[in-house]
């Protein structure tokens, strides 16, 4: 279903999404949004934190793909602090 509302931007660049949409789209105070131009059109995306289950799930799968390629925990640490390291240097 389309909702369609009208809004203006303010002279700071900022825009009120108006009350029925954000409560559509379930949108709260300091809700994070992408926003994405075409160069003509400009789009505003909620985005919505992983879930639990979800996180769990890449979580999963990092796993199983670190264990078939043979690392250890101990070889991420050290590839972090190579990492740390040379962004001192």
């Amino acid at each position: 279903m389309q909702t369609i509302a009208m809004t203006s931007v303010s002279s700071r660049g900022q825009v009120v999404i108006p009350d029925k949409i954000r409560k559509r789209l379930g949108i709260v105070a300091g809700a994070k949004l992408a926003v994405i131009t075409d160069g003509q059109n400009v789009l505003m995306k909620p985005i919505q934190p992983p879930s639990v289950s979800d996180f769990a799930a890449l979580l999963g799968v990092t796993r199983r793909a670190a264990r078939k390629a043979g690392l250890k925990p101990q070889d991420v640490e050290t590839a972090i602090g190579e990492v740390r390291r040379a962004r001192r240097a």
